[in-house]
């Protein structure tokens, strides 16, 4: 399918004041072609799930941006809880990895319009720009498999829901890494 630059539900952003910023926007050879289209098309990534509920708003996002800022923020009033925001830039071959992680998902041939539909439970939001393309997925949050089978899509839910969760693996990975509170001593 055509991919349009809004080929999607929408971009819809959470739009509570104050609470959060938008933007939080083969081998060798192939390697290198695959990083230069990368560099070129400003590689972007943005994730974003939350819910408004008792203890107000409550998300984890993060964004990849081109020439390589990681940004991350948790948000959850529970028990007065403030706000964690982590940025880092993070090297080439970081990005290189992050664009095989999508490309490799084959998530744009992906299409949400028959994915569940944000709900009091929450939403989920992945944006991608990869190689001139922009696409957009917004859907409810998935709390298993099992809803994933159950939807009316569950082959291209399944597809998203596996590559949300290998991009949470790469980006806490990255979190950790950076920002290790004990160093691990030599």
């Amino acid at each position: 399918p055509s991919l349009s630059p809004e080929r999607s539900r929408g971009q819809a952003l959470c739009d509570s004041a104050g609470e959060h910023q938008h933007g939080l926007e083969r081998r060798s050879r192939a390697r290198e072609e695959s990083s230069m289209a990368a560099d070129e098309s400003g590689l972007y990534v943005r994730y974003y799930v939350g819910h408004k509920g008792k203890f107000g708003h409550e998300f984890m996002e993060f964004e990849f941006a081109p020439g390589g800022k990681l940004r991350y923020a948790n948000n959850s009033n529970y028990k007065n809880d403030s706000m964690i925001r982590k940025e880092v830039t993070v090297t080439k071959a970081v990005m290189d990895e992050l664009q095989r992680i999508v490309e490799d998902s084959e998530i744009t041939r992906e299409d949400d319009n028959q994915w569940p539909e944000p709900d009091r439970v929450g939403r989920q939001e992945l944006e991608i720009k990869l190689n001139g393309e922009h696409i957009s997925f917004t859907c409810s949050k998935i709390g298993s498999l099992l809803d994933v089978q159950d939807s009316r899509d569950p082959e291209g839910l399944r597809i998203f829901y596996y590559l949300v969760q290998d991009l949470k693996c790469f980006v806490f990975s990255l979190i950790a890494l950076h920002f290790k509170i004990k160093p691990i001593p030599a």
